[in-house]
């Protein structure tokens, strides 16, 4: 009978070398290479186009939310480094001067790659879904897809697909127009 799996710890998640990204999943040392080009790009394009909302309000500014990218998130024994997460100010009113952060997020998006679509599909997010977050976006860069979930009862509910070169408007973020073509790095 062979000795059940040692659980990791965020011992062994800290000894993982840069520039790996490094979580905690069901008790699990996942480590992944830092993203692509392709990924940076819809990362940083979305970082963009929130752009009106990160921070507080001001002259030209939404304001209301801190939007984050690659925050280390600890919840509860799970350790997830999505690609990028949002707080409302209501519920986080300044960022905390920490490495990990156990207070939820209100929105995570995971960039799914070939190397990370199950990872991100089949074990990230029903944590997500157990910590509460009640948005989660997946966006795929290869068919040019933005998946919207929202949490309903615990279970994610698709709220939206989109896809291709077209401007939307997703929850949480409705009160601004995507252009989905920045994301994919088109005119």
């Amino acid at each position: 009978m062979a000795a059940p799996k040692r659980r990791a710890t965020y011992a062994d998640l800290i000894k993982v070398p840069e520039p790996l990204v490094a979580e905690l999943v069901d008790g699990e040392l996942i480590t992944s290479p830092r993203p692509a080009f392709r990924h940076a790009l819809v990362t940083s394009a979305l970082g963009m186009a929130l752009g009106s909302l990160h921070g507080l309000p001001g002259p030209g500014r939404t304001g209301g939310w801190w939007i984050l990218d690659e925050p280390e998130l600890h919840l509860g024994e799970d350790v997830l480094v999505p690609d990028m997460a949002g707080w409302r100010h209501e519920r986080m009113a300044r960022v905390p001067d920490v490495v990990g952060c156990t207070q939820p997020p209100d929105w995570a998006c995971e960039v799914v790659s070939p190397t990370t679509g199950y990872l991100d599909r089949s074990r990230k997010m029903p944590i997500y879904a157990r910590a509460g977050v009640p948005y989660l976006w997946l966006i795929d860069p290869s068919p040019r897809t933005l998946e919207v979930y929202r949490l309903e009862g615990g279970r994610w509910v698709v709220a939206a697909t989109h896809g291709g070169s077209i401007a939307v408007r997703a929850e949480p973020f409705d009160a601004i127009e995507i252009d989905l073509r920045r994301l994919w790095g088109e005119a």
